[in-house]
């Protein structure tokens, strides 16, 4: 018979295996995470070193050349190093300036953890066997082909998951060159998705708390539900932040799309905000079958 004394005593029971598994299980969670914050950390130090090669890469050069001397008396023309380049940033674009692209960068090394973590718990690094010098030629070739295969497969993953923010966090730093302002995009997505979180939770908890009736017989039914028809609800509410979102992906990129007569040019999403806010376009797309063109958008003549 089972009784609290073996459940919480009894080394010997079947729970303990359970529990070992639950703390390896929450020490893996942990040590990812510290895993997260660290390379964010590291990140975040190292950024306008890297902010300033990338700028040096793409060819941008703001400050004329100096003259100088090299140890056998030549006369040679110098570029400006790492910190006069970054003075040069910070008074253009003050010292937040040094960290532009930054949370793209962060979200990148994010995921590139977590996708790590995933691949070597589902091909472990104790299937990789190590090369020893008492191996023959044949023996540690396979085990170095094994070795790099497993590597391989981790860092192929890990660079196709995180290439859209790299992309982004490196348009975001050439921006500088061009003074442009088009890589916001993020910011009303994120916006939009925080709000109709925070909204459809609540709405559902007040609903099924003062709402429905606990003798109500289909209560549980209705509670399932109300989160459910909520989130549709907020999504309406939220749908102009997820526009803006799509709008700045695409303004000023390149494409056709993205540029007059098709589309004007944003300075911001606060300014396509209020673009389409004025034209009354804030829900344009939130309807597939009943479009009504707005009245800002078409004249309207009475005959």
């Amino acid at each position: 018979m089972v009784t609290p004394e073996n459940l919480s005593g009894d080394t010997g029971g079947r729970t303990e295996p359970l529990r070992f598994d639950q703390d390896a299980s929450a020490t893996a969670v942990d040590m990812d995470t510290a895993i997260v914050l660290l390379g964010a950390g590291v990140t975040a130090i190292t950024h306008p070193l890297l902010y300033v090669k990338l700028l040096i890469q793409i060819g941008h050069e703001p400050l004329t050349p100096t003259v100088g001397v090299t140890m056998f008396g030549r006369k040679v023309f110098y570029l400006p190093g790492f910190f006069s380049y970054a003075q040069h940033i910070v008074r253009v674009d003050g010292k937040m300036g040094l960290f532009r692209g930054l949370s793209p960068r962060i979200m990148s090394s994010a995921i590139s953890t977590m996708v790590r973590s995933k691949v070597k718990e589902a091909i472990p690094a104790e299937q990789a066997e190590h090369v020893s010098n008492r191996d023959d030629l044949k023996t540690s070739l396979r085990k170095v082909m094994k070795e790099t295969s497993h590597e391989m497969v981790i860092q192929c993953l890990s660079r196709i998951a995180t290439h859209p923010f790299h992309v982004i966090s490196v348009r975001c730093m050439a921006q500088f060159v061009g003074r442009e302002d088009k890589y916001r995009g993020v910011v009303p997505h994120v916006l939009g998705e925080v709000i109709f979180l925070w909204c459809c939770n609540l709405l559902a908890h007040f609903i099924n708390t003062y709402a429905v009736d606990d003798n109500f017989s289909q209560a549980p039914a209705v509670r399932s539900y109300t989160k459910f028809v909520m989130g549709i609800a907020v999504s309406v509410l939220t749908y102009p932040f997820m526009l803006v979102a799509d709008l700045m992906a695409v303004n000023n990129c390149g494409l056709v799309a993205g540029l007059p007569p098709n589309s004007p040019i944003f300075k911001s999403w606060l300014h396509c905000w209020a673009l389409l806010s004025h034209e009354g376009h804030l829900f344009r797309g939130s309807s597939f079958f009943y479009r009504r063109v707005p009245v800002t958008g078409m004249a309207l003549t009475e005959e």
